[in-house]
């Protein structure tokens, strides 16, 4: 079956762990993607992630090279294995791969799954390193995530030197579009240690 899809995919496949396939089998097998008693771990992430992109390219060229019947197959298996990432990953890079396929697919149910996803799986820091993202979409997400935060979780990536001005950005829309107190306190701190470092230069 997996060498009807194309010498990469079976490729990828064949070089993917045991443990790694039986995520694949398991999401063909159930609508509602669960892992069970098999381990997801970094090296999974970056198995699945690598088989999706391949996936991804076969279904953007099949033409006649295919039947109805492969190609039907070759979908099934890149919504298993998107499907499985989603509901596992915890990467930056897996998550705006999973983001740009959604909006790429217009499928703006998966995106609202992801973007629930980026509150509930990501760490802060990997939140933020989404709101650098260059793809519009990433970041808008990433931004609302921040934005809904606890205000204590920001506070702690202000002392970061790579992630304060993100957590920054995200008080200031706490406090105008949230209307949070604590966070208008804290902007308003910070502005005022802007002021003194400017009339001391």
């Amino acid at each position: 079956m997996i060498e009807d899809f194309g010498a990469q995919v079976a490729s990828v496949w064949e070089g993917l762990r045991s443990t790694t396939r039986s995520l694949i089998v398991s999401a063909l097998q159930q609508p509602a993607t669960r892992t069970g008693a098999v381990r997801y771990d970094a090296r999974a992430d970056w198995e699945l992630s690598r088989l999706l992109s391949v996936l991804d390219e076969r279904v953007a060229e099949t033409g006649a090279s295919m039947s109805t019947e492969q190609s039907s197959g070759l979908n099934r298996m890149a919504e298993a294995t998107a499907s499985v990432l989603e509901s596992q990953t915890q990467s930056a890079e897996v998550f705006t791969q999973l983001t740009v396929r959604a909006y790429r697919l217009r499928d703006f149910k998966r995106i609202d799954a992801l973007a629930d996803a980026l509150s509930t799986r990501f760490a802060p820091s990997e939140v933020c390193e989404l709101a650098r993202s260059n793809h519009p979409v990433v970041r808008a997400l990433a931004q609302e995530a921040l934005a809904q935060s606890q205000t204590t979780t920001l506070l702690q990536l202000l002392s970061d030197p790579i992630d304060a001005e993100i957590a920054r950005d995200a008080l200031e829309r706490q406090a105008t579009e949230y209307d949070s107190e604590l966070a208008r306190q804290v902007v308003n701190a910070l502005n005022q240690v802007d002021e003194n470092e400017e009339d001391e230069i």
